[in-house]
């Protein structure tokens, strides 16, 4: 029997699975293709039209996956909520359904739709493990064709199942020490050196850093559950519950490929800090660390 739920990674073999099994008039899924670039804002929607998986809607990360910046809420504020949920439903997603987010960028964009979906109650989320990469290299083809308009989808918000943090409680923390911050961005940038995508450099005074491409193997895949485990318990220390961690990064995305890799690895209940570097340092208030050390 073919797995049908499937809720941190899939694999290309398994979304095909999936992907026949609706083709045969089974449970369908809804793909979205996450594809983007900082640097370059239109360049996943242009490789998206090239090819894509067929049947992917593009999911875009500044128009569909983010809100308005305001200059003090970070470059990439969470969505609306009614928004997101219009746009989900309108790409046919159902409560319930099985939906799977990919990109080609280790994980990063995708998992900011897994994580999303779950704020909004919603389960069946997976992430393409590998990315477009892995689905090109198991043999399986793409297409251009863009995807039919379906009928909308009955998708509304439940529970959430991810929790996030404010800023109000990142500063409460500067002196509570409650939580543990854990930055995701590249070490140099944590550091405060090579900052290219923000005013000011350096890192939350106590936060820590993982970043968020060692949760990858050297194929691109996400590492085994059991490593995963053993690293961020490293990061996190044996006597701290993951509901006392808070993930950042620059602007909120980076950040949830760590809540994706400690999800993986059975360390559940992590919040996100969605303004991340770029609304923390906006207000010139805050105080900043620099260097190596948290």
């Amino acid at each position: 029997m073919i797995h049908t739920h499937f809720t941190t990674l899939i694999s290309p073999q398994n979304l095909d699975a999936l992907m026949q099994t609706a083709a045969g008039g089974g449970a369908p899924v809804v793909i979205f293709d996450c594809r983007f670039d900082l640097a370059n804002p239109a360049a996943g929607e242009t490789a998206y039209v090239d090819g894509h998986i067929f049947g992917a809607f593009y999911a875009h990360l500044d128009r569909d996956l983010s809100g308005r910046p305001t200059g003090k809420n970070g470059r990439h504020p969470l969505p609306d909520r009614d928004a997101l949920v219009r746009y989900l439903a309108d790409c046919g997603l159902s409560k319930g359904q099985q939906a799977v987010a990919y990109d080609a960028q280790g994980g990063i964009y995708a998992a900011r739709l897994w994580w999303l979906l779950r704020w909004l109650g919603h389960e069946s989320v997976a992430v393409l493990d590998g990315g477009l990469q892995a689905w090109e290299a198991a043999g399986f083809k793409l297409d251009a064709a863009p995807p039919e308009t379906p009928p909308a989808g009955d998708f509304t918000p439940g529970e959430p199942l991810a929790t996030t943090a404010d800023a109000a409680a990142i500063e409460r923390n500067l002196t509570s020490h409650e939580r543990l911050v854990i930055d995701a961005r590249a070490p140099d940038r944590y550091r405060g050196e090579n900052e290219t995508l923000d005013p000011i450099g350096g890192h939350i005074p106590g936060a820590v850093n993982r970043f968020f491409k060692d949760n990858l193997g050297p194929d691109g895949r996400f590492k085994p559950a059991a490593t995963l485990r053993e690293a961020f318990m490293q990061v996190i220390g044996k006597d701290r519950q993951p509901e006392r961690v808070i993930s950042q990064c620059g602007s909120g995305v980076t950040a949830c490929h760590n809540l994706l890799a400690m999800e993986v690895a059975g360390l559940h209940g992590a919040s996100l800090y969605p303004g991340s570097w770029s609304e923390w340092c906006a207000d010139k208030r805050r105080p900043v660390a620099t260097g190596a050390q948290p």
